[in-house]
């Protein structure tokens, strides 16, 4: 099911309000590393999945979204702040895998295709050959009649 125009409209805003507030308000020393990466809302306007990508290690990712839940209350004051509606949206917090998930599929495709030669290094490397200046050709003759 499409989200409405104001469930899209909603997403955006809480997208950037707990973006800005886990950066600049948030004092909790779980939290780190955190970035949303996007956000649903529900068709009713009462749930917002907020999808977050943490850096660390599996332990400091659920620590990490052990704080954020319970920040919720004040992201979601904080979110009153910017939307006037008759309810604000219970925050629900999840680990998006996508970022890691794409850094690995990364990491193995360098492994079974090994990049070729890069062309701008061959160019680069001719047009310094090129540039070289032409050796002196009376060098060259004294150099051979000295053998």
């Amino acid at each position: 099911m499409d989200p409405t125009r104001r469930a899209q409209k909603l997403a955006k805003i809480v997208r950037e309000v707990v973006g800005m507030a886990i950066l600049r308000e948030l004092k909790d020393p779980r939290i780190r590393n955190a970035t949303v990466t996007y956000v649903e809302v529900s068709g009713d306007l009462r749930w917002a999945k907020v999808h977050v990508s943490v850096m660390g290690t599996p332990t400091e990712q659920q620590l990490t979204l052990q704080g954020l839940q319970s920040a919720a209350g004040f992201l979601q004051s904080k979110l009153r702040e910017r939307v006037d509606t008759r309810y604000i949206p219970k925050l629900i917090f999840r680990l998006d895998q996508g970022v890691k998930k794409s850094i690995a599929v990364a990491q193995i495709l360098k492994h079974v295709f090994p990049s070729p030669p890069d062309k701008e290094q061959n160019e680069q490397a001719s047009e310094e050959s090129d540039q070289q200046p032409p050796e002196d050709p009376s060098q060259t003759a004294s150099e051979h009649s000295d053998s």
